[in-house]
């Protein structure tokens, strides 16, 4: 699923994240291999700002990275933040797929939150509703239209061919999810400013969550609470994190609360799905980004849920020399999205 979709078998993934670039090219085959990988840190105000120059700017250090990755390759596939794409399942009519994709853009303006005119929308047949025999679940994505531009503009400013835009939880799902289990899975990925939460089940999207609490609120809140400045609090939550053995508990109880506001959210989130699809339950819960990192987060997240939680490994779908392994487990954390993209079948 992909707001803007071409073909190509020669192209790689791009992440334009808030405080980096990340790039991953696969060599295409029955099994993907790793080609390359890339990255370079970005200032925040530069990545999230409107203004044509920090635009261009940032339009630059894409094309950097990319020449100093060494690849060739024109074509690329590109993540969409999830602040940015509203994503929802909704129930409509059993249709033909024809009727089907008249009746969503008829009743799309009263779904998503942009004007449909302003918007680029695309949507997926799930299956059957689990609440109305007679209607369909559908996945409903849009964006709204000045975003996609603007970004398409940077790209090919620099002499790239955009082939697809996609939705960053889309991307996360592919290069993380256990694809041989038709369980309900949760992947759970902590950025700086947001934490994304996508429930999949069958293979697809079944609820997408943007909550808007990410790593760099636990920190000011370790900043705020023990009054520390900022470097000690990054030193101290990125040692102990939620350890409440360490430093008489200190740590904890000044980034706990934060942790529990977005714990707060998932559980919603979690009781919106067992309302939606009865008598199921979570099988797992990935968590990649700053949730795998995070000390005693992820036993933290087990505790609190009852249910199994596993660290996202980005690489587990792409074949590399056993030379690179721990070179890549590393930053695991941090490629889901470029990793997802570049793992698209086009």
């Amino acid at each position: 699923m992909g707001l803007l979709n071409g073909g190509s078998s020669d192209f790689f993934g791009l992440d334009i994240g808030t405080t980096g670039i990340r790039l991953v090219k696969l060599n295409s085959g029955s099994v993907k291999s790793l080609q390359t990988y890339a990255y370079m840190p970005v200032d925040p105000k530069i990545a999230l700002s409107d203004a044509k120059s920090d635009q261009l700017q940032l339009g630059q250090f894409v094309k950097s990275i990319v020449t100093k990755s060494g690849i060739r390759a024109k074509d690329v596939a590109v993540g969409l933040p999830s602040q940015k794409v509203f994503t929802t399942v909704v129930d409509i009519d059993r249709l033909s797929k024809e009727e089907l994709a008249k009746s969503i853009r008829y009743q799309a303006d009263s779904l998503i939150p942009t004007p449909i005119a302003e918007s680029k929308i695309d949507w997926e047949l799930l299956g059957d509703s689990p609440l109305d025999k007679n209607k369909v679940e559908v996945l409903l994505s849009s964006v709204p239209n000045d975003y996609v531009e603007s970004r398409l503009d940077i790209l090919e400013t620099i002499g790239l061919n955009v082939i697809a835009f996609e939705p960053d939880s889309m991307a996360l799902i592919r290069a993380l999810i256990d694809w041989g289990s038709n369980l309900p899975q949760m992947v759970l990925d902590m950025g700086n400013r947001s934490t994304d939460l996508v429930i999949v089940m069958n293979g697809s999207p079944r609820l997408t969550r943007s909550i808007p609490t990410g790593y760099d609120a636990i920190i000011k809140a370790a900043i705020q609470n023990l009054n520390i400045d900022e470097a000690q609090a990054k030193q101290f939550v990125t040692k102990f994190g939620l350890n409440q053995q360490k430093l008489e508990g200190q740590i904890f109880h000044a980034i706990s609360g934060t942790v529990d506001l977005l714990m707060t959210e998932v559980e919603k989130s979690i009781k919106f799905f067992m309302t939606r699809y009865q008598g199921l339950k979570l099988d797992k819960v990935i968590v990649s980004g700053g949730a795998s990192v995070l000390p005693e987060f992820p036993v933290y997240l087990a505790n609190k849920f009852s249910v199994n939680v596993e660290i996202g490994n980005a690489w587990r779908n792409v074949s590399y020399g056993q030379d690179r392994q721990n070179e890549l487990m590393s930053i695991a954390n941090q490629f889901s999205v470029a990793v997802g993209l570049a793992e698209r079948n086009e």
